[in-house]
């Protein structure tokens, strides 16, 4: 009986001091029954099962299941969701733009005097004779389906979630960077010239790119930096592989010939005025020109008739614009890229400009003296 009820009391205590009060009652009993000093020590209850590692330790553990990782937002909206409306917008922008390109229709422009139709009938606008706005066609399509689809959409089944993410954001580091070679574009090519589409692109551009650097994390981020700037370099060189041989032309100027003409200058010359010119013209300043420009046509409205006269102004197109008529030499040497554009004591100066502002430029005081 005693070894019954040491059994049994054994069976309730913990099992890390089961093995020392079963071995004690087992020694108890050792001079009676000789017998019982071979059976086991430990005792292990029924409601105690063993574990899977202890019945078969050759199974191997299954490996730990990392929970999905949980999607970002921004101001209560999923990344996802923003990311596809923005590509949306560009989209329909694209579109439209697209359409303009391959009929050959006049584009609207919201802002008036805008040269939206100047930039888009360009050289520019094509990339190795592919029209621009159907390249952001086709990229803003593939940004927007790859939102959806991790939105939850099953566009493209057997995706993973993290490749969706991080094609996304390749794709808007090509986007951003494309945008902002264009921007140089339109600064340095088209100077005095507004395209509300292109500020429009650029922005819905910018703004992919945040929201997919936001998705990511910043220091998930960084893991791709190397890829993401192999990217950009690759952007970049094509661009300026393609626009190597483009030239700023008049809108519309591929299909006939504008003969040269001159425009009258009505405004009177100041003796500030005329003082300057006589001052640009000394000190070897030059302005180079377009006859149909119409900012070259104003900064000689600023300067008047008899200042005019005296400036060294260079006519780039001398022999009339459009088909098969070419910038003079002088203006292709000197790397003329917009119109007008100043070249002073070796500095180059675009688009039109306020006298004062060439005054100071030039080392003309209004009392005529050079500056020290």
């Amino acid at each position: 009986m005693a070894t019954i009820s040491a059994t049994l009391s054994i069976s309730f205590l913990p099992s890390s001091i089961r093995f020392a009060v079963a071995t004690t009652s087992t020694s108890t009993t050792s001079s009676s029954s000789s017998w019982r000093i071979k059976r086991p020590a430990r005792f292990r209850c029924c409601a105690e099962p063993s574990s899977p590692e202890q019945e078969n330790p050759s199974t191997p553990a299954p490996p730990p299941v990392k929970p999905p990782a949980s999607p970002s937002s921004l101001w209560g909206i999923s990344t996802s969701t923003w990311s596809a409306g923005v590509a949306g917008l560009g989209f329909l922008e694209t579109a439209y733009l697209s359409y303009i390109k391959l009929t050959g229709s006049e584009a609207f422009c919201p802002v008036s005097g805008g040269g939206c139709g100047d930039v888009l009938q360009s050289d520019y606008s094509v990339v190795f004779g592919i029209p621009l706005p159907l390249l952001g066609l086709v990229a803003y399509g593939l940004v927007l389906t790859l939102s959806l689809q991790e939105n939850g959409k099953k566009f493209l089944p057997g995706i993973d979630d993290l490749d969706i993410r991080l094609t996304l954001l390749l794709i808007s580091t090509s986007m951003a960077t494309a945008s902002s070679y264009f921007l140089y574009i339109l600064n340095t090519r088209f100077i005095g010239t507004s395209c509300s589409y292109c500020l429009l692109s650029a922005f819905l551009s910018f703004t992919l790119f945040s929201i997919r650097v936001k998705d990511l994390g910043l220091e998930r981020v960084q893991k791709f930096v190397g890829l993401q700037l192999s990217v950009a370099i690759i952007v970049a060189l094509a661009l300026t592989n393609s626009y190597s041989s483009a030239t700023t032309q008049l809108n519309g100027t591929d299909d006939f010939v504008l003969e040269r003409y001159d425009t009258e200058i009505t405004t009177e010359s100041t003796p500030f005025a005329i003082a300057l010119a006589k001052h640009l013209h000394s000190v070897g300043a030059k302005m180079y020109g377009a006859f149909w420009c119409s900012h070259c046509n104003e900064q000689k409205q600023i300067f008047g008739r008899e200042a005019t006269k005296i400036l060294d102004y260079v006519e780039c197109f001398p022999n009339g614009a459009g088909k098969g008529k070419k910038m003079a030499p002088e203006c292709a040497a000197a790397g003329i890229e917009g119109f007008p554009t100043w070249i002073i004591n070796g500095k180059v100066l675009g688009g039109d400009q306020e006298l004062p502002i060439l005054a100071e430029e030039s080392g003309f005081t209004v009392e005529g003296t050079e500056q020290s």
